[in-house]
């Protein structure tokens, strides 16, 4: 680690230019994706063995959310990727409990009779209330600092070297965890038929890691131009990986 590389690790957040459009962007991501995992289910026909290949519609969204959480970690690193995670899981618990507030106000008549309550309740009422919001907070934070953490590690271990290590690494460490407290709790909670588990687990996994890898290329080109940008290039201190902190 180079004197400036040591010296920038402090650098005030006031000062990085992109630091605030990349947490912007997690977040949107991040809360995209649990509106789509309530609203569908989607199925391409295809299957391995006699496992269909279905999967919830947030698969779409969540891999960019890892995508934005590996650049946060390696190029701003971990103790503000760690912060980030938090203000995500801030946003994820003010949107649950706005949307559980939107269901059990009173509908207006001519809604209730064109749209009604259960429509709500069958395509939005999932991320306001029971097993989809555990599963989604909890795949979401273990899923989130394991992935950031191994990414900060694998850093300093390979001295800033093989990016892509790092990226496919973590994500395939971090994606196994979300997606199978996800499914599982949610299975568990009725969210989703246990004749789905093995064909949403595997497919959610195989997706997210598929999609980490074909976009590595422009993770590359993302970090890069980010560091120079901003003029750094942090190693993490690995003596402070603790997920409480904010």
């Amino acid at each position: 680690m180079t004197e400036e590389q040591k010296l920038e690790t402090s650098k005030p957040i006031s000062q990085f230019k992109y630091l605030d459009l990349v947490t912007v962007a997690f977040t949107v991501v991040l809360i995209l994706s649990n509106f789509a995992s309530s609203a569908k289910i989607i199925d391409w026909g295809l299957s391995i063995g006699n496992i269909p290949l279905a999967f919830d519609a947030g698969t779409v969204f969540f891999p960019f959310a890892y995508i934005f959480g590996d650049i946060l970690t390696e190029v701003y690193g971990y103790a503000r990727s760690r912060r980030v995670i938090w203000i995500g899981f801030i946003s994820l618990i003010f949107t649950f409990l706005m949307f559980w507030l939107i269901r059990v106000l009173p509908g207006e008549q001519s809604w209730l009779q064109t749209v009604g309550q259960d429509a709500f309740n069958s395509v939005l009422g999932g991320i306001s209330f029971g097993g989809i919001v555990l599963a989604s907070v909890l795949g979401y934070l273990i899923g989130s600092f394991s992935n950031s953490i191994i990414m900060a590690v694998l850093k300093k271990v390979t001295s800033g070297k093989h990016l892509w290590l790092r990226t496919i690494g973590s994500t395939i460490i971090g994606e196994f965890l979300d997606s199978a407290i996800f499914i599982l709790i949610a299975s568990l909670t009725g969210v989703f038929p246990w004749a789905l588990f093995w064909s949403l687990t595997l497919t959610n996994y195989v997706f997210k890691v598929a999609i980490e890898v074909l976009f590595t290329p422009a993770t590359y080109i993302f970090t890069n131009r980010l560091k120079k940008s901003e003029g750094i290039d942090v190693y993490s201190d690995l003596s402070d990986l603790n997920p409480l902190s904010f």
